[in-house]
C-alpha cells in the first residue's frame, strides 16, 4: 500500500522532496507524483507528468503549446483524480497528500474527492486558514495551513511540512477498520437544532430495534456528504427528517446542500422516510448579511452569527412540490412522506415566531401537486415534528420499510 504525494514539481519539487523523505523515514511508501506543467521539474517523479495529461485524455506537449496555466490545472486535476481512483480500485492506495497553493489545492483535492469515506487525505494549502467547503466538499479532507509559502524549506515550512509527513505517516499506519463483524445495519437522519428533540427520540427507536444511527447536520455540507454516503451504499435506510436545505438553496440562504439534495436514497432504491423538518426557514449570518431585498420578511435571531428568515407560503408551496416531485419520480425503493400538521420546526408552533398555518398548509398543498395529487399520498399527523408522537411514528415506518412485517404492503408495492 502506497501514499500518493501529489505536487507540482516545477515550483514545489525541493518541498515534495522534503515531504517524500521524511514519509520513508516515517516507514511509509510513497509515490511522488507530477501534476506541473509549464516549467521544468526540480526533482525526478514516479509518476510524471505525462503520465498524469494522458489520463486526462491529452498530452503535456498540447498544453505546453497551448500555454495556459488555468487549462493545465484543470487538466492536471482530472488526470491526477483518475490515476488515483485507478490506483485504490487496484488495491494500492493507502493515504493522498498534497502540497500547494490555489492550483496545487485544486489539483490535491479533486484527486481526493475520488476516494472514499476512511481513506486518509491531507491538503498542505496556503489557502487553509479560510473557507475551505469548495476544496473539501464533502470528504473527510484534512487541510493543514501552511502558515508561510511553500516556497523553500526554513525554519517554519520545516515544521509545518514535517507535521504533514507525520500525520499522514500516522493516519496510514494507525487506520481503523471501517467496519467490524459486529456491526448494525446504518441508519442515515437528517437533524437540525429545531429538530433535535424528534431526532434524538427517532434514534432510540431504530436503536432499540437493532439499527446504528448516523446524524447528520443539516447545514448544507451535511446533506451533501449524507447524499454521497448514500450513494456509496453505506446506508439500510434514510430518515430524512430535516429537509431544510432544500429552503436555502431556493431563496439563496448560506446552508444549501445544492440541487441534487433528496435525490440520492430515491435512485439507489434505499428505503426512505422524508418529513418537512426546518422548511419554515432560510439561513443567514449576522443580521446585516441578509440582503437588502428581504428587508421586509420575517426574521428570528438565532443568535448572534445566525439569522433565521420564515419561508412565505409562496415559497412552502414550491417547496413542497419539489420534495414531491423528487420523493415520488425518482423512488426506486420504498418511500413515505409524513407531514407534522402543528408545525415543522421549534419554533413554528403555536406562540412561536414562524407559526405560520398558511405557510404549512402552502407546503402540504404543494406537496400534493407535486406527487401528482395523491398518486403518492403524504400521511398528515396530527401532532409537532418535534412531539415523541410524531418521532415513534417516523421510526417505526422506516423499520416497516427496511423489514415489513407480513401483509404489510408499501407504496411501492402498491405502485407496483
Amino acid at each position: 500500500m502506497i501514499v500518493y504525494l501529489l505536487a507540482t514539481l516545477d515550483t514545489k519539487g525541493h518541498e515534495a522532496a522534503f515531504v517524500r523523505d521524511r514519509l520513508r523515514a516515517l516507514g511509509a511508501r510513497v509515490l511522488l507524483v507530477d501534476v506541473g506543467c509549464l516549467g521544468e521539474p526540480q526533482v525526478a517523479a514516479d509518476i510524471s507528468r505525462a503520465d498524469v495529461f494522458a489520463a486526462a485524455g491529452t498530452s503535456h506537449a498540447a498544453l505546453v503549446e497551448k500555454n495556459d496555466r488555468g487549462a493545465a490545472v484543470t487538466a492536471a486535476a482530472e488526470g491526477a483524480a483518475a490515476l488515483v481512483a485507478e490506483a485504490f480500485a487496484r488495491g494500492d492506495v493507502c493515504g493522498v497528500l498534497a502540497i500547494g497553493g490555489s492550483a496545487g489545492t485544486t489539483i490535491g483535492t479533486t484527486a481526493m474527492r475520488r476516494l472514499p469515506l476512511g481513506v486518509p487525505k491531507l491538503m498542505v494549502s496556503t489557502l487553509a486558514s479560510g473557507e475551505v467547503r469548495q476544496w473539501v466538499g464533502d470528504k473527510d479532507i484534512l487541510m493543514l495551513n501552511s502558515v508561510v509559502d511553500i516556497l523553500g524549506i526554513n525554519r517554519i515550512s520545516r515544521m509545518v511540512l514535517g507535521e504533514a509527513a507525520a500525520a499522514m505517516a500516522g493516519m496510514v499506519q494507525h487506520r481503523l477498520e471501517a467496519t467490524t463483524g459486529e456491526d448494525k445495519p446504518l441508519i442515515a437522519a437528517t437533524m437540525f437544532g429545531v429538530t433535535t428533540p424528534c431526532v434524538e427520540r427517532a434514534k432510540e427507536v431504530l436503536e432499540e430495534a437493532g439499527y446504528e444511527v448516523v446524524v447528520f447536520h443539516a447545514t448544507g455540507s451535511g446533506g451533501q456528504a449524507m447524499e454521497s454516503l448514500i450513494a456509496e451504499g453505506l446506508f439500510a435506510g434514510v430518515l430524512d427528517i430535516t429537509t431544510t436545505e432544500l429552503a436555502d438553496e431556493l431563496v439563496g440562504g448560506i446552508l444549501s446542500a445544492g440541487p441534487d439534495r433528496l435525490t440520492a436514497a430515491a435512485k439507489a432504491g434505499i428505503p426512505q422516510v422524508v418529513s418537512v423538518g426546518a422548511l419554515d426557514m432560510v439561513n443567514f449570518g449576522p443580521r446585516d448579511t441578509v440582503p437588502e431585498k428581504f428587508k421586509d420578511r420575517t426574521f428570528y435571531q438565532h443568535n448572534p452569527t445566525v439569522t433565521l428568515m420564515r419561508t412565505t407560503p409562496e415559497e412552502c408551496l414550491m417547496l413542497g412540490e419539489e420534495i414531491g416531485r423528487k420523493v415520488s419520480a425518482f423512488a426506486l425503493g420504498p418511500s413515505r412522506l409524513l407531514f407534522p400538521l402543528k408545525g415543522v420546526s421549534a419554533i413554528d408552533r403555536e406562540g412561536q415566531p414562524f407559526d405560520d398555518l398558511l405557510a404549512r398548509e402552502g407546503l402540504l398543498t404543494g406537496i400534493r401537486r407535486g406527487t401528482g395529487n395523491g398518486c403518492f399520498p403524504c400521511e398528515q399527523f396530527p401532532f409537532h415534528i418535534n412531539d415523541p408522537e410524531f418521532a415513534e411514528a417516523a421510526a417505526q415506518a422506516l423499520i416497516n420499510l427496511i423489514d415489513p412485517p407480513p401483509n404489510l404492503v408499501t407504496m411501492h408495492d402498491a405502485e407496483r
